[in-house]
Formats: C-alpha cells, structure tokens, sequence
C-alpha cells in the first residue's frame, strides 16, 4: 500500500495550520483553493483520521492533526537538512571537518581563522580536539582528525600522511617562585629535578605508543587533564615541569613563574609540522591547508608573532 504521507501533503498541512484557512495556505503553495481541500481530503481518507476541525470560522488542527504536523515539521527539516548536505558534498566541501590541535599551542590565533571559514559560508561543521604527544599522529592514523596542527616531526609514523613545517616549539623548565627549586642552584641536575613532583598531561594516543616529555626516572608525579590544568597547577607550586612559552611567557614576564636553568643536554623544543592524509583534501580541508601555509600564522601559533 501506497504511503499517502508526502513532504508536498506535510507543507500543506503546515500552511493550512498557520493561516487557519484553506484558502490562504492555496495562495501561498499557488494551487487553486479546490486542488488543496481535495488533496487533504485524500490524505485523510488514506490515514483514517481527521486532521483539521473545519466547523468554525478557521481550520483547526484536530489532535492527530496536531501530531502530524509536529513530526511532519521535524521530517522537513530533515528532508532540507539532508539535501543541503548532498548539495555540499557534490561541490566538494565536506559535510564535517575534524582538526586536531596540540595542546601546547595557543587557540586565540585560530578563533581569526574560524571566523574567516564560516565567514566563507561553505556550511561545513567544524569539530576540534586537543591532543598531547603521539596523540596528534594517533588521531590522524586512526581516522579521528582530518587535520592535526602542531605534531611533532620526529614522531611521524608510517602511513600515507602528508605534512608541511611550522617552526619549533619552545619549552622552559617552570617552576612557582615559592617552589624549592627556585631557589636550588642552577643549572638544576636530574637528581635535583627527581626529588621534587612533576606536573604532567598524559599522551592521549590511543594506539600508537605513547611517549613522556621532560620526565625523569621514578619521578613522582601528578597528571592533569589538560595544559591549562598542568598551568595552574605549576602556578600554584604543586610541582614543577617544562611549559611551552606559548602559554607560560606571561606568567614569566610577571614573575608567577620562574623558568630555571637545567643541565646542559636537557632539550626539549621540537620541530612541528600541521599534516594531513595523502588522499586529495576536499574544499574545507584545502581551505585550511591554505590558510596554514601562512608563515605569519604559524608564527602565532608557536609564540614568535610580533
């Protein structure tokens, strides 16, 4: 049997329900008044159930009317959403874009960026995620990201990525000015750092091994959620760690943090690169590969903008 519910049946029904007349809702589909009282008429007849009251002055909604019209509402939506979104992939912009970004890099120059995508209107959903260490390659690997930002070049693993330099991040050993190490003499020595608590934030690789950056042997330790996290933490004296400056240089600048001295060898910084999959990039993802090649963005990114 034949389905008699249609999107055209659902747009009358809703133009009947706002205007309260036959007529009206007529004007405004462009169908002669007859051709819309015939065809809600059929509809009812094909469900049993009478949808409008038609014994006043205007059509009222009956209660099945009422819940026709209600879920009829939410399908058309559906039906536009839907359509919207085949239009998007078939000029090649895609319907979601996933970007991974470090966890050590600054967001305020990426909210210019995202102003500037939506700005170009192509509709795309655009989902973020904040990924430590391996878990920038983890993401990509694994089909999570579609983008990631800020990855370390060293710990690229094998697959058909595609990848572009951005600089080198930079790092500094941080501790509270009331922390004992700030005043222990410098250069601090590994048994130095080991006889204190590090504050840290777990590698978030799923697959790939994970990795540590920056701490020592049967350290103890305190592991954060996130960077802003491991901060306030150091902020407030509960232990000590390496900081990328693009997030603890103003702490440092107003003395809430004290950058010490380590042993020569005790490096840190690494040369990151924004990659992506090998495929060809649909429109949004070239967009930002675009945007990206900018030095002066990337400079923003990793603290050296002016």
């Amino acid at each position: 049997m034949a389905q008699p519910i249609t999107p055209e049946l659902l747009a009358m029904v809703d133009a009947i329900a706002r205007h309260g007349s036959f007529a009206r809702a007529a004007r405004e589909l462009g169908k002669v008044p007859s051709a819309v009282t015939y065809a809600m008429r059929k509809l009812e007849d094909g469900l049993d159930v009478l949808l409008f009251d038609r014994s006043g002055h205007r059509a009222q909604l009956t209660p099945a009317g009422q819940v026709l019209l209600r879920d009829g509402r939410h399908l058309l939506q559906s039906l536009d959403e839907l359509a919207y979104r085949v239009k998007r992939v078939a000029t090649g912009w895609e319907v979601e874009l996933r970007i991974a970004v470090s966890a050590v890099l600054p967001w305020q120059p990426l909210y210019e960026v995202i102003e500037e995508f939506r700005a170009a209107g192509p509709g795309t959903t655009l989902r973020f995620s904040t990924e430590v260490l391996s878990g920038l390659w983890d993401a990509l690997a694994a089909g999570r990201a579609d983008l990631v930002i800020g990855a370390d070049a060293a710990g690229a693993p094998a697959g058909a990525f595609r990848s572009q330099a951005m600089g080198r991040t930079q790092f500094a050993f941080c501790v509270a000015p009331h922390h004992p190490l700030a005043r222990a003499p410098q250069p601090l020595g590994a048994a130095d750092i080991a006889a204190h608590c590090a504050v840290v934030v777990a590698d978030t690789s799923r697959e790939l091994p994970t990795r540590t950056r920056g701490l020592l042997r049967q350290q103890p330790m305190i592991v954060m959620p996130d960077m802003q996290g491991k901060l306030q933490a150091q902020l407030r004296g509960l232990g000590c760690g390496y900081l990328p400056l693009t997030l603890a240089a103003p702490y440092l600048t107003q003395g809430s943090l004290v950058a010490c001295a380590t042993e020569a060898g005790v490096m840190l910084d690494e040369n990151v690169v924004y990659a992506w999959q090998a495929r060809k990039p649909g429109a949004g993802l070239a967009w930002w590969l675009e945007k990206l090649r900018s030095p002066r963005l990337c400079e923003s990114l990793l603290g050296l903008g002016a």
